[in-house]
């Protein structure tokens, strides 16, 4: 009984997750748990097991008052989290490039290349390969509590990573960024890694910055204005 419930919880995670990503559910979606349980087809105890992981990988939160809702994206979380990715994931992938085994580096060269497979294919998946493929780079060393907070610095991005891959062209330029950075990993150019990573995570914020801002611009003008009292 527990697997089939484990089972269900997955599949009803993978099913909200790719409906926030598309925008299926858009920000602010207030979520009826009842009546989401009944079109999966499901109990509220893995759906809300589903909704639990969902709220820890930022796409959902929760409210005393209001349940579970999909958060907006802003511009000042999107700031607050590349700002972090930054000061911790640049020196950890750097450090990690000199004391990678043969293993990690053939790790790292399977993630870049699962990512190259599935980028301009599935929008959905492919957040949770460039996840992989950046953590593979810091992962050497055995830095648990570095890992973890990359990890979920990572987590919390997914949605604005998605974002940022949409405009026509992005993804063929992201796959250059990580080509190049790869190439400075194998070559166990640390200084060079740092750099690269260093200015592969500013120049997503750059065009986030812009998009967030023209988001927040066309929600402002849709809103009504108030009747005068």
């Amino acid at each position: 009984m527990t697997i089939v419930n484990r089972t269900l919880s997955e599949q009803a995670f993978q099913i909200i997750r790719e409906r926030i990503l598309s925008n299926r559910m858009p920000p602010l979606t207030l979520l009826r748990q009842e009546a989401l349980a009944a079109e999966l087809g499901i109990s509220k105890i893995p759906l809300r097991e589903a909704l639990t992981r969902l709220e820890q990988y930022g796409l959902l939160r929760s409210s005393i008052n209001r349940g579970y809702y999909v958060p907006p994206l802003t511009i000042a979380e999107a700031e607050e989290v590349f700002a972090l990715r930054v000061k911790i994931e640049p020196e950890a992938a750097a450090q990690a490039c000199l004391e990678a085994s043969d293993d990690e580096i053939e790790t790292a060269k399977t993630a870049l290349a699962a990512l190259e497979a599935i980028s301009g294919v599935d929008p959905q998946q492919t957040v949770a390969f460039n996840r992989a493929f950046h953590l593979a780079l810091i992962r050497p060393g055995n830095r648990q509590v570095t890992y973890l907070l990359v990890e979920r610095l990572h987590v919390l991005a997914e949605r604005y990573v998605h974002m940022h891959l949409e405009p026509a062209g992005r993804d063929a330029r992201a796959l250059r960024e990580h080509r190049d950075l790869l190439a400075a990993w194998l070559a166990r150019d640390a200084k060079n890694v740092s750099l690269q990573l260093t200015r592969h995570i500013v120049l997503t914020l750059h065009d986030l910055r812009q998009q967030l801002f023209e988001n927040e611009t066309i929600i402002k003008s849709n809103v009504p204005p108030r009747p005068n009292d």
